[in-house]
């Protein structure tokens, strides 16, 4: 029976430009060879990478905000989630960092809770989603927000709502999505303990302890 893993593997690339340069992330055009000799141009956008965190307090509600998004016009519904600005960051070390800016909110637990890749077709964009749990407010004064954080807005839904709101397309964030349906299957079957430990390794973005 075949073994249904992801694995690492690199075509020869013969050649490479970016054409564009951001203030966070890039476009890559690569000449790629495929197997059958062939070479095609392949665009996509360099990406540092992510963190977002399912926070999950005792009441069995998920912390999520609402925050606009330019590029689809819509406000979406969210879990607290941000960039890996530095290269090898922990990436626990910056989801604890984005659950306090942006829901003023520490935790005790911290498990992975999944690992994917947003849209590998057009993007090398990695995102470790995290569970945590055992929450509590954060000490000191809130975060500073501007921006499209300005307007943000937080609250605390049922996670079970959530699943139904999800399976019923009215929420589309991909964190969110992810992280809610993995949630309801790692309970449904080994349990939470089962996750992994906060600190796993992560092939995609390798970091330092």
């Amino acid at each position: 029976m075949q073994q249904v893993q992801d694995t690492p593997e690199e075509w020869r690339v013969v050649a490479t430009t970016t054409p564009f340069t951001g203030n966070k992330t890039s476009v890559r055009t690569d000449d790629v060879v495929m197997p059958d000799g062939s070479v095609v141009r392949r665009d996509y956008q360099v990406h540092p990478g992510s963190v977002a965190v399912l926070a999950l307090d005792e009441q069995d509600r998920v912390v999520v905000l609402r925050q606009y998004r330019h590029p689809v016009r819509q406000k979406l519904w969210e879990i607290p989630a941000g960039l890996l600005d530095v290269p090898g960051e922990n990436p626990l070390h910056a989801a604890q960092r984005e659950l306090y800016e942006e829901a003023h909110v520490k935790a005790e637990d911290w498990r992975v809770l999944a690992d994917v890749y947003t849209t590998p077709g057009g993007c090398d964009e990695a995102v470790r989603i995290f569970l945590a749990r055992d929450l509590a407010e954060a000490e000191g004064e809130r975060f500073e927000v501007a921006e499209e954080e300005a307007d943000m807005e937080l609250a605390r839904v049922p996670l079970a709502d959530l699943v139904r709101k999800v399976l019923a397309g009215e929420l589309h964030n991909n964190c969110l999505v992810v992280g809610v349906l993995s949630l309801a299957a790692a309970r449904a079957g080994e349990g939470l303990d089962a996750l992994r430990p906060a600190e796993a390794p992560w092939p995609a973005r390798p970091f330092e302890s």
